[in-house]
């Protein structure tokens, strides 16, 4: 038993941007974890206290790359989640439609 929550169309566009996320967060966690250069400008820093040494400044950049990688990851698993729930509502829109 379920309770349908929302229509086939906004289910599958749900599993459709869902796919899509998981894909591209999944893609952007893994080029983070290898710090790839073209995000370095991605990355968090406090311009009210810069870094005084090439060594602060390198520490600051792996901080950075971590912490962005690990947010992409988390949200792609977020999009998990919304797949889970768009994939049930789907499922459980088209076997009432069968069914009648």
């Amino acid at each position: 038993m379920g309770c349908k929550l929302c229509g086939p169309k906004l289910s599958l566009c749900g599993l459709v941007l869902s796919v899509w996320g998981i894909i591209q967060l999944t893609l952007m966690g893994v080029f983070y974890y290898i710090r790839a250069v073209a995000l370095l400008e991605d990355l968090p820093f406090d311009e009210k206290n810069p870094p005084h040494s090439i060594e602060d400044f390198v520490i600051e950049v792996e901080k950075g790359y971590t912490l962005n990688a690990q947010n992409c990851w988390i949200a792609a698993l977020l999009y998990l989640i919304t797949l889970v729930v768009s994939g049930h509502q789907f499922w459980l829109n088209n076997r009432s439609s069968v069914s009648m």
